[in-house]
């Protein structure tokens, strides 16, 4: 059974445009505001187009398991749903006007221009044949026929005779119901309720009374039956449609429920011929060649009607237009005419087709199924049209009809909603999830569609690759990697380093690259592909703190730790010296003292000494000493000579003069206790930084050691005024000349002579030092 598309390309919807003159805006306003259509179309296949290619078509019926079709040639073929034939009767010599089942399925009435009524058997050899020597239009079955031994029809035709045929005891009889009001056009028969047209109306007979019990005007103003046929359908048991010309009428049969003697409900009318309500009328501006429920509304099938004087007018007669109709269209419509949807369908040679050509035929034969817009699972309608080569089946849109409607409208937001709502099957979140991604990215919209793949992707690791190499071949991977999964599902190696490389390759995202390092799971992927795109930028302008850092977790990770402790460390890691530990990486200092030192100088300190004979301290002077003005060097060098000099006083001794100008200038208070304790140092340079730093003591103790005491003297009794220590001094000297030189130093000044006096005891003599006193000169503290 193949499907064919309508001519505006929606499956089977076609606005029809009421004004050719319309600008482009409000055509493109209509599509904005286009409906979804209610119905799809498909045309029946399987023996159908075989059949029809040699036979033209006339009438159908519908039963729950079969499709009878019957022609012009008198063939009835019974198909199945699929359109294939099942079985054949060569059943008239004459166009088949007519068919009927009965509703068991089990038998199929038929009736003909060859003025024949025949009954045949579907699952037996059993065929009846009444002839009534005029052209019979219209036959049904008793729905019970299969039942009840009495077999009755319905039939009726040219000669205006209703005949109600029975089987009695002697055969079978006719009784005439009704006649004199020209031919029967149509005949339906619902439990014990026959509905039949003529030339007058429409007419309702109770079999289980034996009564006639309503009468429905033909509508004014229709065409001739001859031209175009009425169409009567129940849509349940009280609820009869009319379609006859361009007028519907809805008549609601009145019954009661009477209980019989059996303990079952049958409906009994009262003899009043006014038991009917028309609780639905209206007028179309179309021909009706088929009308059939639709839930709470109908299916129309509408001919349009050619124009005469500019105008559409309808006459009596249809006037010919050979090969110049125009489509049929099926149409749905409440009871009140407000149009739900129009589609024009292209049936083949409907160009040369008049309204009375098209029949339509529809099941199941209740709309009771069919509450808040929606029909019971297994129960939706399905509607048969037919024209003379070709059968077209339509059915009630379903949640996948939806879904597909809406994602060819580019709804994929609204789609994908419906599809996790539980509409359609559930692997329709993997096709509509697949088309919503394209759209996006057919819209540019990357970063919208990354953030939709979990939800459309989920455990599908086929699909995530298929995605990340997608986005890698559109260069928009990076947005996706934040969602790609690292579990559940894992994808192969390859996806994660393609994902990984497109980070590093561009600069606006390595800290994204970092952060994806750090958090992915390293045994997803190799480490080496991405070093190998990351390592050609090393020293390049592209090269980011975030590049350079997610390149030594990366190291790392593939247990290349000196390279990645050589990053880390320029980088300042605080982690950098816990790093070094784990993994054993002292030899690893050497070229990074500098770093280290002004990351924690004194943790750095302390690891320098640890390993001092790993890297020398010439290796680490010297790296300081070249690190310019980037760092205080110099102060990071005090540190490390410091504590040298407190762990092995000698390890340091070429340095010793570089230390001396350290400690003036970082901590001038263990400077004398470090010119005392070395013997490395130059005194002219030493003593010159002293002079420089105005550093007496330590001037005193080098010139001491230099061998100028007389110097150093004066220095502690001219710049210090230490009585006390130039005698400590000068005792410390055992040198009586300088003992000489400290009593004429104290002569110059009068205060110092009385201290002299009180410290000189056991050294000198007092007299001595008094007997030097110039006449007049008054000491102070000898008063």
């Amino acid at each position: 059974m193949s499907s064919f598309p309508s001519e505006n390309g929606v499956e089977g919807d076609d606005e029809r445009e009421e004004e050719e003159d319309e600008d482009v805006e409000d055509e493109e306003e209509e599509e904005e505001e286009e409906e979804e259509p209610r119905l799809k179309y498909q045309r029946m296949g399987g023996s159908i187009p075989s059949l029809l290619s040699g036979e033209a078509a006339s009438c159908i019926a519908v039963a729950e398991r079969m499709i009878a079709l019957g022609t012009y040639d008198g063939t009835i073929h019974i198909l199945d749903f699929l359109g294939n034939q099942v079985k054949e009767f060569a059943a008239h010599s004459a166009v088949v006007n007519d068919l009927s089942f009965d509703i068991e399925g089990e038998y199929i009435g038929s009736c003909s221009d060859d003025g024949s009524v025949v009954i045949n058997s579907l699952f037996t050899d059993e065929k009846l044949k009444f002839e009534y020597h005029r052209p019979m239009k219209a036959i049904a079955l008793d729905p019970d026929y299969t039942r009840k031994t009495s077999r009755r029809f319905v039939a009726g035709g040219l000669a205006g005779h209703l005949y109600f045929n029975t089987k009695k005891w002697l055969g079978y009889r006719d009784q005439v119901l009704h006649s004199g009001e020209g031919p029967i056009h149509a005949v339906k028969w619902r439990t014990s309720l026959i509905a039949w047209a003529n030339d007058a109306g429409v007419k309702v007979y109770d079999a289980a009374n034996d009564q006639r019990i309503t009468f429905i005007e033909r509508p004014r103003g229709s065409p001739h039956p001859e031209i175009l046929l009425p169409h009567l359908v129940w849509q349940d048991d009280t609820l009869l449609v009319i379609g006859w010309g361009t007028s519907v009428k809805v008549a609601a049969i009145r019954t009661h429920l009477n209980k019989g003697s059996n303990g079952t409900y049958r409906p009994v009318t009262t003899s009043n011929m006014n038991q009917v309500d028309i609780v639905g009328s209206f007028q179309t501006s179309y021909y009706i060649s088929g009308i059939a429920p639709f839930g709470d509304a109908l299916v129309v099938l509408a001919y349009i009607p050619g124009e005469e004087d500019g105008e559409k007018e309808f006459s009596s007669t249809i006037p010919s237009r050979q090969g110049n109709a125009q489509r049929p269209e099926v149409r749905i419509v409440t009871w009140n005419n407000d149009e739900l949807a129009t589609d024009a369908l292209p049936v083949h040679g409907f160009e040369h087709y008049k309204a009375k050509d098209y029949s339509l035929a529809h099941a199941p034969f209740s709309g009771s199924s069919y509450a808040g817009g929606q029909w019971a699972a297994g129960d939706e309608p399905i509607y048969y049209i037919v024209s003379p080569k070709d059968v077209v089946i339509a059915k009630p849109r379903d949640a996948e009809d939806h879904i597909a409607w809406l994602l060819q409208h580019g709804w994929h937001e609204k789609a994908l909603a419906a599809v996790e709502a539980g509409q359609g099957r559930s692997e329709l979140l993997d096709e509509v999830g697949s088309r919503y991604l394209d759209h996006l990215i057919v819209e540019r919209k990357y970063a919208d569609a990354a953030s939709l793949c979990p939800k459309l992707l989920r455990g599908s690791a086929t699909a995530w690759e298929r995605w990340v190499f997608h986005f890698a071949h559109l260069r928009q991977l990076p947005v996706l990697v934040p969602y790609i999964p690292t579990e559940n599902p894992r994808l192969r190696d390859t996806a994660y380093e393609v994902a990984l490389v497109a980070l590093a390759t561009n600069p606006s995202f390595h800290k994204d690259l970092l952060s994806t390092v750090k958090s992915w799971p390293p045994v997803i992927y190799s480490a080496l592909p991405v070093i190998s795109a990351i390592e050609p930028q090393l020293n390049t302008l592209s090269m980011t703190d975030a590049l350079k850092e997610a390149l030594a977790e990366l190291y790392a990770i593939d247990g290349q730790y000196e390279k990645a402790f050589s990053l880390y460390a320029d980088l300042m890691k605080p982690d950098i010296f816990d790093f070094i530990e784990k993994h054993n990486l002292h030899d690893s200092i050497r070229e990074k003292v500098v770093q280290m030192m002004m990351l924690d100088c004194k943790h750095a300190v302390s690891l320098l000494i640890q390993n001092r004979d790993l890297i020398t301290p010439s290796e680490v002077v010297s790296q300081l000493l070249s690190a310019g003005n980037k760092c205080d060097s110099r102060y990071f060098l005090h540190l490390y000579l410091h504590s040298l000099s407190e762990v092995n006083p000698h390890s340091g001794k070429d340095f010793h003069d570089v230390q001396v100008e350290l400690y003036a200038e970082y901590d001038p208070k263990m400077l004398l206790p470090f010119l005392r304790s070395s013997q490395h140092y130059t005194l002219e340079k030493a003593y010159e930084i002293c002079v420089r730093r105005d550093l007496l003591r330590e001037q005193v103790f080098i010139l001491g050691r230099m061998g100028n005491s007389k110097q150093a003297l004066a220095v502690i009794i001219n710049e210090l005024g230490d009585i006390e220590e130039a005698v400590e001094f000068v005792s410390m000297q055992h040198d009586d000349d300088l003992w000489e030189e400290l009593i004429q130093q104290c002569l110059h000044k009068p205060e110092m002579v009385g201290v002299l006096l009180e410290h000189t005891v056991g050294n000198l003599d007092p007299l001595y030092i008094v007997n030097m006193v110039p006449n007049g000169l008054e000491i102070p503290r000898l008063a």
